[in-house]
């Protein structure tokens, strides 16, 4: 069985630049995980776990999050906080894994990009449920809902870029300068709501600290207020930046 160290999975599965990637590197992976991952990769390395498996418990950890929010209150909160940066870690440890063994594929890009789909639906639809007060039907599981499907809108927006690109047989790589709108005021529009990070809101990281912080408010108000205000936030923001990015992205050089 290898037994690499740390420093060699850490150098084999964190390429230059890897903190770097526009759109791709979430700010705590450079703030934080990229530093913690490789001890989890060594070991997975050392056990000889295939990157996939990784990816595979990834979701699992992304989805349990939802459904731990739904029972609502403070613990629950802070359990599926908790399962989310353990769902950052191992999104960070799949990648590391699969670039030190050499066994990177489509598959383990495709398994990741859904995984990170139905983990970021899941908790918005069991802050919903949370938000309902009860395990049933309601206004409040809608508006997660619809906050669930604009964040997978948002998902396939970008990831359809590729798509059509691909088939049109355009290279997959996209400038900075092919991404801005080619109106001033898009443009201008683009940098401000990038320089607001509103779009963190419906990211799970972030999305999974204010919940904790919502429920924290609830449990002193006495009532379910909090959630609920955060479950209508979360749908306003992720309508608006569905339709925002549909229309940067047709009026930006990313489909030529």
């Amino acid at each position: 069985m290898s037994r690499p160290s740390v420093a060699e999975v850490r150098a084999g599965g964190q390429p230059a630049g890897i903190k770097e990637r526009t759109n791709e590197e979430h700010w705590a992976g450079r703030l934080y995980m990229r530093d913690v991952s490789p001890y989890v990769s060594t070991l997975f390395v050392r056990l000889g776990v295939p990157p996939n498996p990784i990816t595979y418990l990834m979701m699992a950890f992304g989805v349990l999050s939802g459904v731990v929010v739904a029972f609502g209150g403070p613990l629950p909160a802070v359990a599926a906080a908790l399962m989310i940066q353990v769902y950052l870690l191992l999104d960070c440890s799949d990648g590391e894994v699969a670039r030190y063994t050499g066994r990177t594929s489509v598959t383990g890009i495709y398994l990741d990009r859904i995984g990170h789909y139905v983990s970021e639906i899941a908790l918005l639809i069991g802050l919903g449920v949370r938000a309902q007060g009860a395990w049933e039907p309601g206004g409040w599981v809608i508006l997660g809902m619809v906050g669930a499907i604009g964040v997978a809108l948002i998902k396939a927006e970008t990831d359809n870029v590729v798509v059509a690109r691909a088939k049109a047989g355009l290279p997959e790589k996209v400038t900075d300068e092919a991404m801005r709108p080619r109106s001033s005021g898009l443009s201008l529009a683009r940098r401000l709501a990038s320089a607001l990070k509103v779009h963190r809101l419906i990211q799970a990281v972030e999305l999974s600290l204010i919940i904790v912080v919502a429920a924290v408010a609830d449990l002193f108000l006495g009532d379910l207020l909090a959630t609920r205000v955060l479950v209508a936030a979360c749908a306003a923001v992720a309508v608006l930046m569905s339709a925002a990015h549909f229309v940067s992205v047709v009026a930006s050089r990313r489909l030529e």
